[in-house]
């Protein structure tokens, strides 16, 4: 192998010397060039047979990253739990000589909330309105407020706040400029809220009375499970009339036999005023829920037979219920019995449930449980054990 080696690098020596014998000899610049070219062509062929014959090296591949970016537009989810309310204050105002009309928007965000104005002559206002009642729903209502005892042709800043048992918010503030125009009179809307009808077990049509005194007036319906209320319906003109005009307004979607609080609201530019709260009750068997049952000690038992026991409570769906039983307790499908399915019918209380199970083996451990079953879904009891005489 050494004699190998040597060899070769003698070979390339005598070749690289004889080279040189050719430069010197031929001086001439384009015989230097094409010695040059035919120097690079046997070096590059040495190194590429030597490349061949030599062992493969390991191979590293490089891989491009690509990275993308992806926009995702993602929606508001619809809120659920209350919190503290949102205001958004309007830049619009609608000023006169000595009053002015603003408006806002209040989110109560679950919780009953009030909202007022804070107006003064520099940025650090100092006055406020009286407060009023917007409700306890998830969405945006419109929150006017009506601002007297102002000077003519001064410059006002204004600002919508908003509070509820979580917290107090206060809007953007922004100005306005009162001016000679003299201020129309006017009032807010009168309510009162009615009797609910066309009552289903899902279903209700809310009613009462809206006066706009002679204002634009926007009327809608607070209701919920309980006096907070917590949904609202769409909002609906009332027009702008001078007498009380009879309103309603349907809602669906309700829980059978469940007790519903609600009330009417109105406002015009002069201000929302909120109806007394009317309760009702739905029709029709509760919702359905899985049925609740309990495996019970089974008695009596003999050498061959027991009776089994349980309890079953329907809770207001027509249930099904029937035992399992076998010498696994992991209840396992080849030794796993069950006897036929009886109806418990679809009531609200509990009942005492039993069968009978023949041809045991004797002096052995049995387990056992009850199963129930309606259309929200199937359960099954504890396991209990008994043995055979």
């Amino acid at each position: 192998m050494i004699h190998e080696l040597e060899w070769g690098c003698n070979e390339k020596f005598f070749a690289v010397r004889g080279l040189i014998r050719i430069v010197k000899n031929f001086m001439n610049q384009n015989v230097i060039i094409g010695v040059i070219v035919v120097l690079v062509v046997l070096v590059g062929g040495y190194f590429i047979v030597s490349t061949m014959n030599a062992a493969p090296a390991a191979t590293q591949t490089q891989t491009a990253t690509t990275t993308s970016t992806q926009i995702t537009t993602t929606q508001n989810p619809v809120t659920t739990t209350a919190g503290t309310p949102s205001a958004v204050t309007d830049t619009s105002a609608e000023p006169t000589n000595s009053t002015v009309v603003v408006t806002g928007s209040v989110t109560p965000n679950g919780a009953p909330t009030t909202y007022w104005y804070e107006f003064g002559q520099s940025s650090t206002l100092g006055s406020k309105t009286s407060s009023q009642t917007i409700g306890s729903g998830f969405s945006p209502i419109p929150s006017p407020g009506y601002i007297t005892g102002l000077a003519a042709n001064t410059l006002y800043y204004f600002r919508l706040d908003a509070q509820n048992s979580f917290g107090t918010v206060q809007g953007t503030t922004y100005s306005f400029s009162t001016n000679n125009n003299a201020s129309v009179p006017g009032n807010p809307p009168t309510t009162s809220t009615n009797a609910a009808t066309v009552l289903t077990s899902t279903s209700a049509n809310l009613n009462g009375h809206v006066d706009p005194r002679s204002s634009q007036t926007t009327f809608w319906f607070e209701y919920g499970s309980n006096a907070d209320f917590g949904q609202i319906t769409t909002l609906q003109s009332g027009g702008s009339g001078a007498a009380s005009i009879a309103v309603s307004a349907p809602i669906t979607g309700l829980n059978p036999q469940t007790t519903y609080y609600f009330r009417i609201d109105a406002q015009n530019q002069y201000g929302t005023v909120n109806g007394t709260t009317q309760s009702f009750t739905t029709s029709g068997p509760a919702a359905v829920a899985a049925p609740v049952v309990t495996t019970q000690v089974a008695s009596p038992v003999a050498t061959t037979t027991a009776t089994i026991r349980g309890t079953v409570n329907p809770y207001g769906a027509q249930t099904n219920y029937w035992f399992e039983y076998s010498t696994d307790s992991q209840f396992s499908s080849p030794l796993l019995h069950s006897t036929s399915q009886r109806s418990v019918g679809a009531g609200k209380g509990t009942t005492s449930v039993s069968a009978n199970i023949p041809a045991l083996q004797p002096n052995t451990t049995y387990y056992v449980r009850i199963v129930a079953q309606n259309g929200a879904g199937t359960v099954r009891g504890d396991t209990v054990s008994l043995q055979t005489k």
